[in-house]
């Protein structure tokens, strides 16, 4: 298993959404969880998101996927990339737990790429942390500052940008990693042919965090009170300062009530931007879960799912991918067990499985095919 070659501690207080930094050795011994060959089959599938990038002169070309084939794209100067590659291939979604001393909440996707030599994606922007890890191969990396960048050939709807001073100037090799945080811009050029691993760590800005809640009062019947004033108007036509004061007020006495916001914030949080590989199946049944802890099994989480819980909660409860799971019995331990643990391991199941809630929601997520056995 790979594992992490750094001071977490001093990458959380000096590094994080700091400044970028190149960390040589990152991962010590890196091996490559998934092929060229097993990431180009992924990007045939029609449920997988992915695209090429071809480098053409000063500009790329952008071909969404499912792929038929890549003969089209040559020897040279083109880059394969797969989003979300953690929720359908098991190897790539075990090497994402090492970061996981970044909470899941934040944890966007593991993009996976592969590039042909000059192959990129030219100079850009994320809105976003990333956590660039170079895997077989070598790629040249160049970061810029924060600034007022221009877009790329005066079009403001590119995300790409001119190119810039960099600050970061450096070829990195397997295992080593780049680390830039949002609004720095960056390029890569590809010098052997490489795989490379992007994850990405997402939060919520204002507009998403306003839409959502907006679409979760909608759904759950809520935030119907009204506005009720005794203050005179000012003016015909004019809407006082005092009024205007409590309109807003009305909205921050909503969100500032952890009965509402919680759920809403549980809610949005849990949520997938990709899709899961998930196989539901109805016919599962609490005696089907009995019987494969009993015969020494555990309980795998599928690739990329978020199990959250929300601390100082309301209520005792779990979300997991945008939907509530309400507990009354069962303890916060098992619940913080549950969220914690990507694998649910058969000792800890057995000492647990008389607890009926549990064994109530392990079957629903068994028939939702958000876990599966493993054997």
């Amino acid at each position: 298993m790979n594992q992490l070659n750094f001071d977490i501690n001093f990458f959380v207080d000096n590094i994080w959404q700091k400044k970028p930094i190149v960390i040589k050795k990152g991962i010590r011994n890196f091996n490559d969880p998934i092929s060229p060959e097993e990431l180009a089959g992924l990007a045939m599938e029609s449920d997988v998101a992915s695209r090429v990038v071809v480098t053409k002169g000063d500009d790329w070309e952008i071909v969404h996927g499912p792929f038929e084939d890549y003969e089209t794209f040559g020897e040279q100067g083109w880059q394969l990339l797969v989003q979300a590659a953690n929720h359908w291939h098991e190897a790539s979604t075990n090497f994402t737990e090492a970061f996981r001393f970044l909470p899941d909440w934040r944890f966007d996707d593991l993009m996976v790429s592969f590039a042909a030599v000059n192959g990129g994606v030219g100079p850009h922007i994320d809105n976003y942390d990333v956590f660039i890890i170079q895997g077989s191969g070598k790629r040249h990396w160049k970061v810029g500052n924060k600034g007022k960048h221009k877009p790329r050939h005066n079009d403001p709807q590119s995300a790409l940008v001119e190119d810039f001073t960099p600050i970061i100037d450096e070829t990195l090799e397997p295992g080593d990693i780049l680390y830039i945080p949002p609004g720095f811009p960056h390029s890569g050029t590809t010098l052997e042919n490489s795989m490379s691993y992007s994850l990405g760590y997402r939060a919520p800005s204002q507009q998403e965090l306003f839409n959502d809640l907006a679409d979760f009062l909608m759904d759950n019947e809520l935030g119907k009170q009204r506005y009720e004033s005794t203050i005179k108007a000012t003016g015909k036509g004019a809407v006082g300062r005092s009024e205007q004061v409590d309109l807003m007020q009305l909205i921050s006495d909503f969100v500032n009530t952890p009965e509402n916001h919680q759920a809403a914030l549980g809610t949005l949080l849990s949520k997938n931007r990709f899709e899961l590989d998930i196989s539901p199946d109805d016919s599962i049944e609490a005696e089907d879960i009995i019987s494969s802890i009993n015969d020494g099994c555990d309980f795998t989480r599928i690739g990329g799912l978020k199990v959250l819980c929300l601390e100082q909660d309301c209520q005792r409860r779990l979300f997991v991918d945008g939907e509530s799971y309400s507990f009354n019995q069962t303890s916060e331990e098992i619940l913080a067990y549950l969220s914690d643990h990507l694998v649910l391991e058969n000792d800890w199941l057995k000492e647990q499985v008389k607890d009926n809630e549990l064994l109530d929601f392990l079957t629903q997520m068994f028939q939702l095919g958000y876990v599966y056995v493993q054997e």
